[in-house]
């Protein structure tokens, strides 16, 4: 497994945390994760979500794109 290699998931924000955080539960299983945001997608209000996980901790991912 390669450095770049990622999981995708969608999710929706189920709790807004300071330092542009969030707790995202995840459509498809219900596992619940620590996402941020980067960049230009801070002034955006987020709710339907794509997160992109390490399989090495799965319990914390980044927001790719919102929808």
């Amino acid at each position: 497994m390669s450095k770049e290699d990622h999981i995708n998931m969608t999710g929706k924000v189920i709790q807004v945390l300071p330092n542009a955080r969030f707790k995202v539960k995840l459509n498809d299983n219900g596992h619940t994760l620590l996402a941020y945001v980067g960049g230009k997608m801070r002034k955006f209000e987020i709710k339907i979500i794509q997160v992109e996980i390490s399989p090495y901790d799965l319990t914390q991912g980044r927001i790719i794109r919102r929808n």
